[in-house]
């Protein structure tokens, strides 16, 4: 019998839920304090060292804002990276914000580049801009209406793409200054179409080795013998897939390689890896019974080690959507005309760096729940499938020409893994004894049986089919969430992009 809740009962009750409230307002008010210090130290750095040039006041707003879109970005696109090695328990909260924090900075000041393209993608002509005060106008619109956006994802749990984001701020502030023409529409119809491309091939990716894990290795009568033979080629795989990706995306300004380099060297790093590890996996496994979370054991550490390279090459990348319109800003106002392509001041790559580090530490995990356990539960063999998916799209895309943007390959690698799981969970269910509902009635849980008892009894087929609900394997309120936030990226950040333009341009006139 359960006890009847007592009125204390009730009161403690809402004790409770009071002080879970304050104390995530206070930790909430903290971590906006820390960021405020952050962006009031990236301005007195240019006030105290760039104060006596002409036009300070435009670099010190321009800090600020660069500094703000880089804390967005490491709040909102980092999650991807580190995501699936926190949800699948291979790495802590706080080891994977270490993790991520350092190698996001050490890509973004090592391999970031001397000079970067200002104007992303191509979006605008820069011969249409009048002069280089509309320009500078123009990269600041762009950049704080990208910042706004991601902070807004980030409020609401989805993860965008920084890319897509800065695209919509210039396109928008770029036609709000000199009207349509100005933008680049096959670039923009590229861009729509890695909305599509990106997720599904991404998706399609992680669950095609996930299948091969499963029908390998997991359904295997000898699970220890299927691990000895296949983990060491899955792992090569890996290790060389990683090597070509981090050549094409982490690398590349540093050295950049022809195509026939970058296949040869991946093929070398599958050589040389694939001997070492076979007797790594052969150790780790010598008293192993064969149990699912003992092969789980043996992805753990390519996880990480994937989580590490993936969070240097998205540095090394994604700097440039907060210093590209920042450098874009600086060059203007030294120079005094437009430019395509800038040189970066160390000061503007150390505030991108820092202040994706700190986005990321201050209010990443939010994301980083999303994308590693929110949508589907992952484990170190699902999470493994979904990081080599990261890196391996990249490559197939790039070799067929094809748009895609990482954020979106990740998250669709994640639901890719969720469907397949649930595909064959159903499947398994076909020869199942039918369960018992309620009141004894036996009725097989498969959506045909749901509606050919809907003809009959609506009230059992309505319990019946909360049943089911129960039973799927991904979250489709998060599939929606994001989706609707990955269409309206680009709309989104167009429409912000000219608002602030033309508030700018009001301002400075």
């Amino acid at each position: 019998m359960v006890a009847k809740k007592t009125a204390l009962d009730k009161d403690l009750k809402w004790q409770r839920r009071m002080d879970a409230g304050i104390g995530e307002t206070a930790s909430l008010s903290a971590k906006l304090g820390l960021s405020l210090v952050f962006l009031l130290a990236c301005s007195a750095f240019v006030a105290f060292h760039m104060g006596g040039l002409p036009r300070s006041g435009f670099l010190i707003a321009a800090a600020v804002i660069g500094g703000y879109m880089a804390l967005n970005i490491g709040a909102n696109d980092v999650a991807n990276n580190v995501g699936p090695a926190v949800g699948s328990r291979a790495l802590t909260m706080l080891g994977a914000l270490l993790v991520a924090a350092v190698f996001e900075a050490a890509g973004a000041i090592l391999a970031g580049g001397e000079v970067v393209s200002t104007i992303k993608n191509g979006i605008i002509d820069p011969g249409q801009m009048p002069d280089a005060q509309t320009f500078i106008w123009v990269m600041m619109a762009a950049l704080l209406a990208a910042a706004l956006w991601l902070n807004l994802a980030t409020y609401l749990g989805a993860p965008v793409s920084t890319t897509h984001s800065i695209v919509g701020g210039v396109m928008g502030a770029g036609m709000a200054a000199v009207g349509t023409h100005a933008v680049n529409w096959s670039n923009m119809g590229a861009i729509a179409a890695s909305w599509v491309i990106s997720p599904v091939l991404g998706g399609v990716i992680a669950a095609g080795f996930l299948a091969f894990i499963k029908f390998k290795i997991l359904y295997a009568p000898d699970r220890v013998a299927a691990a000895r033979k296949w983990v060491p080629l899955l792992v090569s795989i890996m290790v060389s897939a990683f090597t070509m990706y981090l050549m094409m995306k982490g690398i590349k300004k540093i050295w950049k390689a022809d195509t026939f380099t970058i296949i040869l060297i991946g093929i070398a790093a599958f050589v040389l890896t694939l001997w070492p590890v076979r007797k790594a996996v052969f150790r780790a496994s010598a008293n192993m019974t064969g149990r699912r979370k003992e092969i789980a054991s043996l992805f753990r550490l390519p996880l990480i080690v994937s989580a590490a390279l993936l969070s240097f090459a998205h540095g090394s990348n994604d700097v440039a959507n907060a210093i590209g319109p920042l450098a874009a800003i600086v060059s203007g106002v030294d120079q005094g005309q437009i430019v395509t392509s800038a040189p970066i001041p160390i000061w503007v790559m150390v505030i991108g760096a820092l202040g994706i580090s700190a986005g990321l530490i201050l209010f990443g995990p939010k994301l980083i729940k999303t994308v590693g356990s929110k949508i589907t539960k992952l484990d170190p063999i699902r999470a493994y499938t979904v990081a080599l998916s990261a890196a391996l799209t990249v490559i197939v895309a790039s070799a067929f020409g094809l748009p895609v943007s990482s954020t979106h390959i990740a998250v669709g690698a994640v639901f890719g893994v969720g469907f397949l799981r649930e595909t064959l969970s159903h499947r398994r269910r076909l020869h199942d004894t039918p369960m018992l509902i309620g009141d004894g009635t036996e009725l097989s849980a498969q959506k045909q049986d749901i509606e050919a008892l809907r003809q009959m009894d609506p009230t059992l087929a309505e319990r019946a089919e909360r049943k089911l609900q129960k039973r799927l394997l991904v979250r489709r309120r998060y599939a929606l969430t994001i989706a609707t936030a990955w269409i309206v990226t680009v709309p989104a950040g167009a429409f912000l992009g000219a608002v602030l333009f033309f508030t700018i341009r009001g301002m400075m006139l």
